[in-house]
């Protein structure tokens, strides 16, 4: 008897999520990688419409072609940061009502954004996680932003740092999809942490004030250990001991280095982390995207005094979770 397989994922060049004549069936894949859109076709369809993976990740890459003239309308756009990079054809974006200059634009959480492609038009999507831009900002600032960063939102390569950003992000492409990054994990999330970086000196942001005189002076190994481990395991539960032998170091040490760098304590800035995914949590419920009470996320996240979270949480976002939940999208 002969078993049906999967056919094998290929060793370099990207990965095709979708190519085909079905715009409703590409609308939904693209929607489920990046966010849910409603399309309007606006002219015959002359081409087949693609949509490829580079990488996925924190840091995800796609490019996507509808092969017909569209409009693309999203809602809020959900906890990421998107680039559209314009390989080719042509369009408009109009983002929060306003149309930019440019379709070299970024968006980001909350924002509301409409396309318009033609036939041709080919752009690639670069994903990043609110998650993974706010570590970022953490070292620069000493603590999880307080504020949600918004980019300028078009990007102009004139400026020689925005030019050398996009050089990086076309050799990020070729490099995801290459036999050597099929095989280095350590490489990718290099080149994902350096576009992440790279985009916050290059291009104009709300924050950029307050980290102006940071720089992107990356915390002591140590430090970096450790709150990788708070990020990645922020749903267990951690002692500062725990933490001091994921970073290698001394409780003394930790303690020190948390004080020096950050301005707060090892187990103040896991409690932040938690609430930080705990906010996320409930925007996610609060749009659609997903179901679940107060309690249950406070649960989620290490946090069983619910009174203690609720003023904790008002503390941070300025309302209480329930208010949160409630919103209105």
């Amino acid at each position: 008897m002969v078993t049906e397989t999967a056919p094998p994922r290929p060793t370099t060049g990207p990965v095709s999520l979708y190519e085909g004549n079905n715009i409703e069936e590409l609308r939904q894949v693209v929607g489920e990688r990046l966010a849910p859109h409603r399309l309007t076709v606006l002219g015959e369809q002359r081409l087949p419409g693609r949509f490829r993976s580079f990488h996925e990740g924190p840091v995800a890459l796609y490019d996507l072609g509808y092969g017909t003239p569209v409009c693309l309308r999203t809602g809020e756009l959900p906890d990421f940061y998107n680039v559209i990079l314009p390989y080719a054809g042509g369009g408009r974006v109009v983002a929060n009502g306003t149309e930019l200059a440019s379709v070299l634009s970024v968006a980001g959480p909350g924002d509301r954004v409409t396309m318009e492609w033609d036939a041709a038009a080919l752009n690639g999507a670069l994903a990043m996680s609110r998650q993974t831009v706010e570590q970022a900002l953490a070292v620069r600032l000493g603590d999880l932003p307080q504020d949600q960063l918004r980019f300028a939102p078009v990007l102009d390569p004139a400026d020689p740092a925005v030019r050398s950003w996009l050089e990086l992000a076309g050799s990020f492409r070729e490099f995801a999809v290459s036999a050597l990054g099929r095989q280095s994990r350590l490489g990718l999330q290099h080149f994902e942490q350096l576009l992440v970086e790279g985009l916050l000196d290059a291009q104009p942001h709300s924050l950029g004030r307050e980290t102006a005189d940071r720089g992107s002076a990356l915390l002591p190994s140590a430090l970096r250990r450790a709150t990788d481990y708070c990020a990645e395991h922020p749903d267990e539960a951690l002692s500062v001991s725990d933490i001091a032998q994921a970073a290698r170091v001394s409780l003394r040490t930790l303690r020190e280095g948390f004080r020096r760098h950050l301005d707060t304590t090892p187990l103040a800035y896991l409690r932040r982390v938690r609430l930080d995914r705990a906010h996320h949590d409930l925007l996610a419920i609060a749009d659609g995207r997903a179901t679940g009470t107060v309690t249950e996320v406070a649960c989620r996240w290490g946090f069983t005094h619910l009174g203690r979270f609720s003023a904790d949480y008002r503390r941070v976002y300025g309302q209480s979770p329930s208010q949160t939940l409630g919103r209105t999208a």
